[in-house]
């Protein structure tokens, strides 16, 4: 049966809705930052994509850019600055500061570049 562009099905004695739920977003910390930085700085964009249904879709791209790029940054400035598992066997505080401090610096980067732009 249908009525109003609602497909129902008969259970019983009751007519019920067939619903269709979409599907919940995939949404990460880079997307998640990336929400908080439009609904508190740019009011008017952030409201527009969720009255549009565009905002989720919008944050589940930016979080798959920005995981992306900040693999790469890793890889990059691990390799560059020589931080490898031999310095990881070898003397495990002094990889995981330069770990820390290659990680941190790639945070900051991703944010500058995808999160707040």
């Amino acid at each position: 049966m249908s009525e109003n562009n609602v497909k129902y099905r008969q259970q019983g004695d009751y007519l019920l809705p067939e619903l269709n739920i979409p599907a919940f977003p995939t949404i990460g910390v880079w997307g998640e930052r990336r929400r908080k930085y439009l609904r508190e700085n740019q009011h008017a964009i952030y409201t527009g994509m969720l009255l549009n249904s565009k905002l989720n879709a919008h944050l589940e791209e930016i979080d798959r850019q920005a995981e992306a790029m900040f693999s790469q940054l890793v890889e990059q400035f691990s390799d560059a600055e020589g931080v490898t598992e031999g310095i990881k066997a070898e003397n495990q505080m002094l990889w995981v500061q330069r770990m820390n401090n290659i990680r941190s610096r790639a945070v900051e980067i991703v944010c500058a570049e995808l999160i707040y732009a």
